[in-house]
């Protein structure tokens, strides 16, 4: 399915056929799990904890829907159709961990897949960029599974490029729905490639993430690469001396120029906001808008739904664009909670992990840009193209934490 993505985007085929997977391999797991197929459930080891987290926490996400349409007055044909899109979005952030964790699925397996998958990316890169030179349609036909059921045209649209609408710069969105939502699928293509056994692999995973971010004009991705490179091998050698030492050096000098650097970052966001002013004008209002509504109007469950925005915001929903204000307005604080408590327990046991296994720092990259991106994006929608990140989070949860300081311990494969 991995290597078979570009095909499924010719016919427009990822939005449905993506989750369809989720629920096939979870329910496979299911069946295994009760004994339904050739494998003995007694000899399989136990759940892990940090998938029932997920699993509750995404139950909490239904919960808190279905309140917030209750208090909304929305009708049960609007409950049920919410539910359907729950079910093909956050619940994949349970069902994903979960078949990871109860089906043998070797890590590698999805690493080197990847991997390919970006080497074609890489193969089809010069097309885009020329059929966007000599004038060929942005988009050249909207696959008709579209009427089978989707957020928007855009999830099934096939073409080369898109002209941003605000600047008229051409940018590329390759297989995701719009530019920022590849440079997305590209960061979790980069923290899985970065640990394939092969380094000329580990080449492509990077060359492919760099390109696509750059022509897709993220600016939020071109921030996260460097961070990704430089923080997962950090973050996964705290057992060392010298990562030790060299953190608080770091800490005793960022101390003494306190000063400086925060006149460099208030420089950087300023130039940062200034690279895209209406897109960054846009979302900081529909971010107030979605904070104070949800404050003083469903603090505790939210409005349920996302709803249009005023002019001021170019119509844009309230609620898109940012995963944390998009859950407080749609699902309130208790949706807020419902992934704010998996993801911080994903990055601690994958932290503790990740010191002496392989796979596990993989995870921690994946759950790494998950939280970078979800201060742009909303996590949810685009689930259905991260799928192989959340799949190796099952994979490494149901792997064993060695001794977090033994020396005597290996890393293991």
């Amino acid at each position: 399915m991995i290597v078979s993505t570009w095909a499924l985007w010719l016919i427009g085929g990822l939005y449905h056929a993506f989750p369809i997977l989720a629920w096939v391999l979870a329910l496979w797991g299911a069946a295994r799990r009760l004994g339904l197929t050739s494998h003995d459930p007694a000899a399989m080891k136990p759940v892990p904890l940090g998938v029932w987290v997920w699993i509750a926490g995404m139950a909490m996400m239904a919960v808190a829907l279905v309140v917030g349409h209750l208090n909304f007055d929305f009708s049960g044909i609007e409950i049920a159709k919410s539910l359907f899109g729950w079910a093909k979005g956050w619940l994949l952030f349970a069902l994903l961990p979960w078949a990871g964790a109860t089906l043998r699925i070797r890590p590698q397996v999805l690493i080197r897949a990847m991997n390919i998958l970006s080497a074609q990316t890489l193969v089809l890169i010069p097309v885009f960029v020329a059929a966007s030179m000599t004038g060929v349609p942005p988009v050249l036909y909207t696959s008709p599974l579209f009427y089978a059921g989707g957020a928007s045209a855009a999830f099934f649209e096939v073409g080369t490029h898109w002209v941003d609408p605000g600047s008229t710069d051409i940018r590329f969105r390759f297989y995701a729905p719009w530019g920022p939502a590849a440079a997305l699928v590209a960061q979790v293509a980069l923290v899985m490639g970065l640990f394939d056994r092969d380094w000329r692999w580990r080449i492509v995973a990077v060359a492919c993430a760099v390109l696509v971010c750059f022509l897709a004009k993220s600016r939020l991705s071109l921030v996260a690469i460097p961070v990704l490179i430089m923080a997962i091998p950090a973050l996964s050698q705290l057992y060392r001396p010298l990562i030790v030492g060299a953190t608080g050096v770091a800490a005793i000098g960022l101390a003494l120029s306190f000063n400086a650097l925060l006149g460099i970052v208030d420089t950087a966001v300023t130039n940062f906001n200034a690279a895209r002013a209406d897109s960054s004008r846009v979302r900081a209002t529909l971010q107030r808008i979605a904070q104070h509504r949800w404050w003083n109007e469903a603090p505790l469950f939210g409005h349920g739904a996302v709803e249009r925005g005023p002019h001021l915001t170019e119509f844009m929903p309230i609620g898109s664009h940012h995963t944390w204000n998009g859950l407080l307005f749609v699902k309130g604080g208790l949706g807020f909670g419902a992934l704010a408590v998996p993801m911080a327990w994903t990055f601690v046991e994958m932290l503790l992990k990740a010191q002496r296994d392989r796979t596990a720092r993989a995870a921690l990259g994946v759950i790494i840009v998950l939280f970078i991106n979800s201060f742009g994006e909303n996590l949810e929608i685009l689930c259905y193209l991260t799928w192989p990140g959340l799949m190796l989070l099952g994979v490494a949860m149901n792997r064993r934490r060695v001794g977090l300081w033994s020396p005597t311990l290996g890393t293991q494969r």
